[in-house]
């Protein structure tokens, strides 16, 4: 898992000296603008949506009330911790949700990028079949939707453990590693088929190199963390650094 985690991080960087040696630029920044607009917008209202749930938990169940009774300090420090956890867990929830809608709307350009990227790597011709690449893109919406729904379901599962004392903190890890598996998933899925050879199916494959599904999400979540900036380059290249990696693990196996 390590080796493959190593791959999947390393790409990143190959992804990008292959944008700037083959220019890949305007596929990178018009989607990734658009992607940066709509990612800010959300995470205000996300935001505001968590900032809302969080205030109906503790007045109308009243448990502001009674931690205002209380003497202990240290009670209601916890409760604090507490409201950050869930506040984070939300705010991934929401980040998810709209993560897979890009994913839907954005599936002809990841799927163009993947397909652009398999032909460097090869050194062969861009396919020019429509039924095939049309296929490559429903096929790319299927598993970003049934991921939406899984992860969907470990996040609230991890959201009710997060209400648990003290065992509930280690929850938004948890919850980061779930995100980073199902998105790295979602990329590599792209690629899977071009450089599968075996009778796998991409979720056996990819369980199987977990790694490789952990490392690329990761990364595409380290690059939200620069402001704007990041958001505009995070999606494209992650599915590229996830097709150069698929071509890495194919070409070791040879």
């Amino acid at each position: 898992m390590l080796r493959d985690f190593i791959i999947s991080i390393q790409s990143y960087f190959k992804a990008h000296e292959l944008i700037k040696t083959h220019k890949l630029w305007k596929w990178i920044v018009i989607p990734g603008v658009i992607y940066a607009c709509l990612f800010g917008v959300s995470m205000y209202f996300f935001s505001k949506s968590a900032n809302a749930v969080i205030e109906w938990l503790t007045i109308e169940t009243g448990l502001q009330k009674w931690l205002n009774t209380l003497d202990q300090s240290w009670i209601g420090f916890l409760f604090t911790i507490g409201g950050i956890i869930i506040w984070i867990l939300l705010m991934l929830l929401y980040f998810s949700l709209f993560k897979y809608i890009w994913l839907i709307l954005g599936a002809p350009v990841f799927s163009f990028l993947s397909q652009r990227t398999m032909s460097i790597l090869d050194n062969t011709p861009m396919p020019v079949t429509p039924h095939h690449y049309f296929e490559q893109i429903i096929d790319g919406i299927k598993k970003a939707a049934r991921n939406t729904l899984w992860q969907t379901i470990y996040v609230i599962t991890i959201i009710f453990i997060s209400l648990l004392p003290l065992f509930g903190w280690v929850t938004p890890l948890l919850a980061g590693l779930v995100e980073c598996y199902f998105y790295g998933f979602s990329m590599l899925n792209y690629s899977f088929e071009k450089y599968n050879s075996s009778s796998f199916s991409s979720s056996t494959f990819i369980n199987q190199h977990r790694g490789l599904a952990i490392g690329n999400g990761m990364v595409f979540y380290l690059m939200h963390s620069i402001i704007f900036v990041g958001w505009i380059f995070a999606p494209s290249y992650a599915v590229i650094a996830a097709t150069i990696t698929m071509h890495e693990v194919k070409k070791q196996k040879r």
